[in-house]
C-alpha cells in the first residue's frame, strides 16, 4: 500500500481490514469458497442440533439443553465473522466503518464470554452426572439450567458492554489498518494513540472472571470427573461413564487450545500470521467442529435424528 492509498484510511469513520491472504490475488478465490462452505456447514449443522433438541423428547435433559444453547451460540458466534469476511473476500472492500467495526467487537466479545460460561456450565452438568450421580436431579433441576443459560449470556453480553465503554473513550491516529480479518480488541488496540492502561487493566480483570475463571472451573470439574472414571472398577462401566463426556471434552480442549495460543503469542511481525491462522481456527472452525463432534461421536443425537426422520417420512408418506 503506497503512502496516497495509506492517507486515505486516516478518517475518524472508517478502518482498513487487510484479511486473510493479504497480498496474494490467487488466494482469494479459494478462501471465499473454503469459507462459504465453512459457514453453510456450520449454520445448518448447528440448526439441525437445535432442531432436535427441541423435537425428540429423548434430548429433553439438562446436558442437551446446555447442548442446545451452545449451538445457537456458535451460530450466531460465526455469523459475526464469516459473513463480513466472505464481504470483503468476494467484493475486494476491505473498509469497515468505525461502528461496525466496534459492533462486530461487541458481538464477537461477548459471544466468546457466554461460550466460556456454558462450558463451565456444561462441564458442571457431566460432574454432578459422573461423581454425584444421587443428587444430579435435584441439584441439576431445571430451573437451576434456566438460571445457568441465562447467567451465561447475560454475562458475556454485560462484559463485553464495559469493555466497549472504556474503549469507545480511546482515540485513533494516523492509517486506521487493522493487521487482522475482523475487528479484534488487540489489533485495534494497536491503533490508539491514547493512554490504554486502563482500558487493559479492566479487560484483563474482566478476562479473568469471564475466561480464566470459567477454564480453570471446567478444568477442575474434569480433574473430578476423570478420577472419579478410573475408581470404577470395570472397563465397560469406564467406557460407559466416559463416553458422556467425551464430546463436549474435546469441543473444550479444542476452544481453550486455540484461544490461548492465540492471546498467548506476542504479536511480533513474524508471529502475526500464525496468531490469525489459530484466529481463524477458533472464531471459524470450532463452531463447525462443534456440530460434527457432536453427531458423529454423539450416538443420542444420532438416534434422535434418525427418529425424526423416521417420524417426518412416515408423516410425509401417511399424508399421500
Amino acid at each position: 500500500m503506497d503512502k496516497g492509498e495509506g492517507n486515505n484510511w486516516t478518517s475518524p469513520n472508517k478502518f482498513l481490514l487487510l484479511g486473510m491472504g493479504n497480498g496474494v490475488p490467487t488466494l482469494q478465490t479459494p478462501l471465499f469458497l473454503l469459507s462459504l462452505l465453512i459457514y453453510f456447514v456450520t449454520v445448518v449443522g448447528n440448526s439441525l442440533i437445535v432442531v432436535l433438541v427441541v423435537a425428540d423428547q429423548h434430548l429433553h435433559t439438562p446436558m442437551y439443553f446446555f447442548l442446545g444453547n451452545l449451538s445457537s451460540l456458535e451460530t450466531c458466534y460465526s455469523s459475526t465473522i464469516l459473513p463480513r469476511l466472505l464481504a470483503s473476500l468476494f467484493t475486494g472492500e476491505r473498509t469497515i466503518s468505525a461502528s461496525g467495526c466496534m459492533a462486530q467487537l461487541y458481538f464477537f466479545g461477548s459471544f466468546a464470554a457466554t461460550e466460556c460460561f456454558l462450558l463451565a456450565a456444561m462441564a458442571y452438568d457431566r460432574y454432578l452426572a459422573i461423581c454425584q450421580p444421587l443428587l444430579y436431579a435435584s441439584l441439576m433441576s431445571w430451573k437451576v439450567c434456566f438460571q445457568m443459560a441465562a447467567v451465561s449470556w447475560l454475562g458475556g453480553l454485560v462484559f463485553s458492554i464495559i469493555v466497549m465503554v472504556f474503549l469507545s473513550r480511546l482515540k485513533f491516529c494516523g492509517p486506521k489498518v487493522i493487521d487482522h480479518f475482523f475487528c479484534d480488541f488487540t489489533p485495534l488496540l494497536e491503533l490508539s494513540c491514547s493512554d490504554t492502561r486502563v482500558v487493559t487493566i479492566v479487560t484483563f480483570i474482566l478476562s479473568f472472571l469471564d475466561l480464566i475463571f470459567p477454564f480453570l472451573f471446567t478444568l477442575a470439574s474434569y480433574m473430578c470427573i476423570i478420577a472419579a472414571i478410573l475408581r470404577i472398577p470395570s472397563s465397560v462401566g469406564r467406557q460407559k461413564a466416559f463416553s458422556t463426556c467425551s464430546s463436549h471434552l474435546t469441543v473444550v480442549t479444542i476452544f481453550y487450545a486455540t484461544l490461548i495460543i492465540v492471546y498467548m503469542v506476542p504479536r511480533t511481525p513474524q508471529l502475526r500470521q500464525l496468531s490469525q491462522v489459530f484466529s481463524f481456527f477458533y472464531t471459524v472452525l470450532t463452531p463447525l467442529v462443534n456440530p460434527l463432534i457432536y453427531s458423529l461421536r454423539n450416538r443420542e443425537v444420532r438416534e434422535a435424528l434418525r427418529r425424526v426422520l423416521r417420524r417426518d417420512l412416515g408423516g410425509i408418506q401417511s399424508s399421500r
